[in-house]
């Protein structure tokens, strides 16, 4: 019986390329490089801030990453100023969680944003209370594939892998649910396309928000 879902947050809960994009793109043109096109940023993102910043430079390129040090401070400060610009969440989530809610499942999100970041984007898109756990990076939990986030919320709440099911949209997040042991549900209204969720060995697919209250698992 499933009783936590553990999601994904940029690309599988909330729309957030040009919220990545904008600041990444704002100071690469201050360094005098080129701004990428915001929907190169679907495969840029999804491995941490800072990765998404070495691709960046590398596609408008930086191949030595010269400019990495002096871009990262300028668009981590830059996206702290607005992390919310132009996020929102998919259409149907809300419902989806809802639904959830009313079953009785836990709801927690795992991020390869920084902690604090995390938490302020989905108790603002969502509302404090929505999800009984955020986790996002921070000293002690490095960013995914790694799954100590995963393991931090099972140890939490007295969980058993076979009792969570994780969402994501990425490689990084089938990587993360292979490695701790549960179960990946794959969405592909994210970043990446279904291939690469195929790729790497999802659980289970889904092409809708709202499929995912209906999937077979959570209606035990």
């Amino acid at each position: 019986m499933i009783k936590a879902c553990i999601f994904d947050l940029d690309g599988t809960l909330t729309e957030t390329q040009e919220s990545i994009a904008r600041p990444i793109n704002r100071a690469l043109e201050h360094v005098g490089l080129s701004a990428m096109p915001v929907e190169n940023y679907n495969y840029y993102a999804g491995d941490g801030f800072d990765n998404a910043i070495r691709r960046a430079l590398r596609d408008a390129g930086d191949e030595d990453l010269i400019h990495f040090e002096e871009i990262r401070k300028l668009a981590r400060a830059w996206f702290a100023e607005d992390p919310l610009y132009h996020v929102h969440p998919y259409e149907g989530i809300l419902q989806s969680l809802e639904v959830l809610r009313r079953k009785g499942i836990l709801l927690t999100v795992f991020s390869n944003k920084p902690h604090g970041g995390a938490v302020d984007v989905v108790e603002t898109i969502f509302g404090k209370g929505t999800f009984d756990h955020i986790q996002g990076q921070s000293d002690a939990v490095p960013i995914k594939p790694d799954p100590t986030g995963v393991f931090e919320i099972l140890q939490k709440y007295g969980l058993r892998k076979e009792e969570v099911l994780y969402f994501g949209d990425t490689n990084t997040d089938m990587l993360t649910a292979h490695n701790a042991g549960v179960k990946a549900v794959g969405v592909t209204w994210g970043f990446r396309p279904r291939s690469e969720l195929e790729a790497y060995h999802a659980d289970r697919i889904i092409d809708s928000p709202s499929a995912i209250a209906e999937l077979p698992e959570l209606q035990e």
